[in-house]
């Protein structure tokens, strides 16, 4: 038995005392302890080393103490499975020297045997759950297909993801046969994820609100609901969708346990878009956590009493920063720990 249950006891709807509270990208790059490991090792090899991807996982719960640990990994793993060359350049980002841009370039894209190729994720996870000792549950995560698409066609990051799009809108049958082969990928990926011990998964839908609200439906969500319904008897789902308040309605009929909501969007929008029954997640503004410690304390208590704090697990709205001081990561959890209604 996990002995800090809030955030299970969250994802199910149950009242608590007060809200869980983790953050996205918390085993990271604000973090002394990681920046030295991160210039010792390569990003991939802190990927798939399992002994560094499980330190980097714990480092947080040793140093700030959030309710919940988050696998260190990043989810162009999935790609680089599929036979899709991935490359971390520095001060760069992620970099696909072979974009997507053909039907030819779709039908050599391999569903792999996620045992052969993503095998170092699994025994990551075994070895986390060791050191996490049942202290925390550990959230398993991958990239929605359609994120994962943005890149393998992009070739890199981008601020419209114009040449994805453009992709989906001209050769509409390859898109939708990228598309399914990730979502298969994926799903057989979280659910070995989910064999190995992680407690829940969150979907992220990074750009996902690059999208229109139709075109959303057609090449987004319904990869993601696949995802969510294959996963659902086995474990929690969350689904983040950055910027995608758009279909939050649609999100809260799915079978997901939790939605994370972005900044952009209020609390009480967050809840009546999403039908008022579903726990919601997030959605402090990463940039916030450079305000004065005594603000972040003042600003989370009232980002509570504005969700409630029943079906709520406290978040930022995106991924931590890299210049955020520890001592404000560390005040932004304490907080929670500290409210009380």
């Amino acid at each position: 038995m996990i002995k800090n249950d809030l955030f299970l006891r969250a994802l199910k709807g149950e009242t608590v005392q007060r809200p869980p509270v983790w953050m996205m990208r918390q085993a990271g790059r604000y973090l002394p302890e990681f920046i030295a490991l991160r210039d010792k090792y390569d990003f991939f090899t802190r990927c798939q080393t399992p002994e560094l991807a499980a330190e980097i996982t714990v480092q947080p719960i040793r140093r700030i103490a959030p309710d919940a640990a988050i696998l260190f990994s990043d989810i162009l793993v999935i790609p680089q499975a599929m036979g899709i060359e991935v490359l971390m350049k520095e001060n760069f980002g992620p970099f696909l020297p072979n974009p997507i841009r053909t039907i030819q370039d779709v039908e050599k894209v391999i569903v792999p045997d996620v045992h052969e190729t993503l095998g170092y994720v699994f025994d990551a996870i075994k070895l986390t759950k060791e050191m996490l000792n049942d202290e925390v549950p550990l959230i398993g995560f991958a990239g929605s297909p359609w994120t994962i698409m943005c890149y393998a066609v992009e070739g890199k990051g981008s601020k419209s993801f114009d040449m994805a799009k453009g992709f989906c809108f001209q050769h509409p049958e390859a898109a939708h046969i990228l598309l399914q082969k990730i979502t298969d990928t994926t799903i057989m990926y979280l659910k070995e994820k989910v064999k190995a011990g992680v407690n829940a998964v969150q979907i992220f839908d990074s750009w996902g609100g690059m999208l229109s609200p139709v075109d959303y439906q057609e090449f987004s969500w319904k990869y993601i609901n696949q995802i969510i319904e294959a996963l659902a008897d086995d474990a929690p789902v969350i689904v983040f969708g950055k910027g995608c308040w758009f279909a939050l309605n649609e999100m809260g009929k799915s079978r997901a346990s939790a939605l994370g909501v972005d900044w952009t969007c209020s609390p009480r929008n967050a809840r009546y878009l999403s039908g008022g029954n579903i726990t919601l997640q997030g959605n402090f503004d990463p940039s916030r956590l450079l305000s004065p410690i005594p603000v972040i304390k003042k600003m989370v208590h009232e980002m509570i009493d504005e969700f409630g704090k029943d079906k709520y697990i406290v978040n930022l709205g995106h991924g931590i920063l890299p210049n955020i001081p520890v001592d404000h990561a560390k005040a932004f959890i304490d907080a929670v720990k500290e409210y009380n209604q």
